[in-house]
């Protein structure tokens, strides 16, 4: 049997490590808040007190965290051994991603470049994308991995980053949909039309997009259950602007990251991306 060690059990680590576990693999989790972990013993998995417990004898290792510099410190923390499958599956943007590849070098640990695409309903439904680039010798361990946490993986090479550089490209996309339809939602409003319009007329037209329809109701409601934190889209917008550089204007991006930023520096960081709106409508 396949032993997992999977790192990270947050709002959309959780759902993947109880998908893997019900796929029959033998899972450890940990998470930094092992409240987070604690529930996964319930369907099987073993809950480790520290990352080098979670690691020691894994045939494979996750890593599902907040952003690159946490990675490196619970990669480092976890003492994986030599010749290990490293599924690194969190979103770190391009200058972490080589900088996680040089320590899997280091250590002599097998590296597979693997965010996934989606939120959290997605991975409750094992219905993510991953996105992956690694040598062609880890596909077997990965795809038993990611057949159980998604519905579709996309090899995309073997070298470290490329996969991490499409997800930065379809987070551009994201982030830009859920600004404007912000923005649309917010100018209705201010205009005196009815915001529902805004969806009728669409309705049936090639500018029809259901992540419209996903975030656009929670604007409407004022109500916003996280799917995806406004701290962790911030982050993703950042990694967008800073992968950019001088090379070309991310202008949507950087709106978007401001508008996140705002909703997190008045305290609803937690709550879902689409909370932007409350700094699209200059809401207090």
């Amino acid at each position: 049997m396949t032993t997992v060690a999977f790192l990270g059990t947050g709002i959309m680590g959780h759902p993947m490590a109880k998908n893997l576990v019900r796929s029959g693999v033998e899972l450890r989790v940990w998470n930094r808040t092992r409240g987070k972990a604690e529930p996964l013993a319930e369907d099987g998995a073993t809950v480790a007190g520290t990352p080098a417990e979670a690691a020691a004898g894994a045939d494979v290792f996750v890593t599902m965290l907040a952003d690159g510099l946490t990675v490196a410190d619970v990669f480092a923390a976890a003492n994986v051994a030599p010749g290990t499958v490293w599924l690194q599956m969190s979103t770190v943007g391009v200058e972490w991603v080589g900088k996680l590849a040089e320590l899997a070098k280091a250590a002599d640990v097998v590296f597979v470049d693997a965010p996934v695409m989606g939120t959290k309903v997605p991975a409750e439904q094992a219905q993510l994308q991953v996105l992956a680039a690694g040598p062609d010798d880890a596909h077997k361990k990965a795809d038993a991995v990611f057949g159980a946490v998604g519905s579709n993986t996309r090899w995309l090479g073997t070298e470290p980053g490329t996969a991490t550089r499409l997800k930065l490209v379809m987070n551009a996309w994201v982030l830009a949909l859920t600004n404007a339809t912000a923005e649309s939602l917010a100018l209705a409003r201010a205009l005196g039309v009815d915001p529902q319009l805004f969806f009728d007329v669409m309705t049936g037209t090639g500018f029809d997009v259901g992540y419209a329809r996903m975030k656009g109701p929670l604007m409407l409601d004022g109500d916003y259950p996280a799917s995806f934190p406004a701290t962790l889209a911030a982050k993703d917008a950042r990694l967008v602007v800073e992968a950019a550089g001088d090379a070309i204007d991310v202008a949507g991006t950087a709106a978007t990251l401001a508008h996140l930023q705002a909703a997190v520096d008045a305290g609803h960081g937690e709550e879902d991306m689409a909370v932007l709106y409350r700094a699209v409508a200059k809401e207090a």
